[in-house]
């Protein structure tokens, strides 16, 4: 895989949540097994404004979770034999340090700091406007290779 870019489109085959859950729109660089950014446009339009919170709408915090995980996701699942793979979270530790507002822009980091044995531990940062909005120690799993490490009964 030369190129190092996903469109909206490419990216449903490296990343298993479709609308209204697919929280990424673009991913802009990544490198499989270690790094992928990208980002996601949040506009009037988004199915959880009008609710969270009527008069003060903005992206729920398990939300921009779920944009930090769904990113590293893409850096795994762009290892060769991953693609397509069914991805599931383990465990995540996630600081909010800033409001997400319609019509702003989530520029997603992840780094995949460990990868064995179907098992992710990553980070990620959620900026916004140049400040860093979220944060994320990440641990998550393809659960297809992880069970084929598990003790047989």
């Amino acid at each position: 895989m030369k190129k190092k870019t996903l469109n909206s489109t490419e990216l449903l085959d490296y990343q298993p949540n479709r609308y209204p859950f697919l929280m990424i729109d673009y991913v802009s660089k990544f490198e499989p097994g270690k790094m992928a950014n990208g980002y996601k446009n949040f506009t009037n339009n988004e199915w959880f404004f009008p609710i969270h919170f009527p008069g003060h709408p903005n992206v729920p915090g398990a939300l921009q979770l779920e944009a930090l995980a769904q990113m590293l996701t893409v850096a795994i699942t762009t290892l060769p034999g991953n693609k397509g793979k069914i991805v599931h979270a383990i465990s995540h530790v996630v600081k909010f340090k800033r409001e997400i507002f319609p019509g702003e822009k989530l520029e997603i980091e992840t780094k995949v700091l460990s990868w064995k044995r179907g098992i992710c531990k990553g980070i990620g940062k959620g900026i916004v406007s140049g400040k860093v909005a979220c944060e994320a120690e990440m641990t998550i799993t393809i659960p297809e290779i992880f069970n084929k490490f598990l003790p047989k009964k």
